[in-house]
């Protein structure tokens, strides 16, 4: 009797158990997570491999979703978590400019506005007339509901490496010189930027500058002197825009500038943006620098080394640290670390992942104990 009663017990439990297993493991969390950590797991396969064959990779599944013109400015501002009012008495007191410069990839850019948009800062954004009419208009839907951002009173049809690359940023620099609000220093950034610090650090950052201006570079190397030695000429067609080199030798540098050669993104404050525009040797050079080959990337920084308007010694070196320039071939400049002023530099990835794109990624390895601010993958 005994052990018939020890038996169906026994059998009572095993069945118990049994059922409880299948249960367990046809769930439907279960399955979520089988399906999770099998996503995940392919997801990370192919994003080594990805990275092993230099190529770039995306997971539609992680793009950032938002309400951007399916409600009113109000309820997208409120969805989004956008910052309505100063978030610290300091950041009030120094307002920034950023100028914006795109062509292509909305919500690459709205992504970059969200994370930098502050209420007490003013934002230029300069569209590309190469641009699709929808992206135009997005652009314009998505300003349009914040008072401190404008699009640039002038557009350009930008070409690689032509003088229109830097007309644009002089466009949006005197529009932002024109407006209402006193800010103390002007960034310039490209639609696939991205931040990775706070307004606050970047601001704390741009204070330790004591009112001098970033614009890194130093001597030109023997085979980028050619930029500005001949005379270079945009050219525009309906199928393509390129520049055209030729062998037109230029005239020498006006007031006996030393051309110097670095970013073409920038930290300058208020003083020196309207020195651009008043400085006569400012605007003999900038005429002068018309057909060269990328203009932007001597002229700010040969400007910042003129007596009088020179704040910060061109370098590389120094407290540059992230600005590290590397020729892969005489013709061919790699920009490994970050493409601008040190601390609010502009990672750039020719080929791989940009935290301001959607999906996931390879994390890039700072310098240990320092990052730069901005992130960016290629404007261009």
């Amino acid at each position: 009797m005994n052990s018939r009663i020890f038996c169906f017990f026994a059998v009572l439990v095993l069945s118990v158990s049994v059922s409880l297993v299948f249960y367990t493991l046809n769930s439907p969390e279960q399955k979520r997570l089988w399906k999770l950590n099998l996503s995940v797991s392919s997801i990370l396969a192919e994003a080594c491999d990805a990275l092993i064959e230099e190529k770039a990779f995306f997971v539609q599944e992680n793009t950032l979703k938002t309400s951007f013109g399916r409600t009113s400015c109000t309820k997208y501002l409120i969805q989004n978590h956008y910052i309505t009012s100063p978030l610290s008495a300091e950041e009030a007191a120094f307002p920034l400019a950023y100028i914006i410069t795109l062509h292509k990839e909305f919500d690459t850019f709205e992504r970059l506005f969200r994370a930098i948009y502050m209420p007490q800062n003013i934002y230029c954004i300069h569209v590309d007339r190469k641009a699709t009419a929808k992206f135009k208009q997005d652009v314009e839907k998505l300003l349009n509901c914040f008072p401190n951002t404008f699009l640039a009173s002038k557009m350009e049809l930008v070409v690689y490496a032509g003088i229109s690359r830097l007309q644009a940023d002089l466009n949006c620099m005197k529009d932002l010189l024109e407006s209402g609000v006193r800010w103390k220093y002007l960034l310039n950034t490209c639609g696939q930027d991205f931040p990775l610090k706070t307004n606050k650090e970047i601001v704390q950052y741009l204070k330790r500058f004591k009112g001098k201006n970033i614009t890194p570079g130093g001597l030109p190397p023997a085979h980028i002197i050619r930029r500005t030695k001949y005379v270079h000429r945009e050219q525009i067609y309906s199928f393509a825009s390129f520049m055209l080199w030729t062998f037109v030798r230029k005239a020498p540098p006006p007031h006996n500038l030393i051309i110097y050669f670095g970013s073409a993104y920038i930290a300058v404050t208020r003083e020196f943006t309207e020195l651009v525009f008043r400085d006569q040797r400012a605007i003999d050079f900038l005429a002068w620098s018309k057909d060269t080959y990328s203009p932007d990337e001597h002229f700010w920084v040969t400007l910042n080394s003129i007596p009088g308007m020179y704040d910060f010694p061109p370098t590389m070196s120094s407290l540059l640290t992230y600005v590290i320039l590397l020729w892969d071939s005489p013709r061919h400049l790699r920009q490994e670390a970050c493409r601008s002023p040190v601390g609010i530099g502009f990672w750039h990835a020719e080929q791989g992942w940009n935290p301001g794109e959607p999906g996931i990624g390879p994390v890039p390895g700072w310098r240990e104990g320092e990052k730069p601010l901005i992130s960016s993958y290629n404007c261009h």
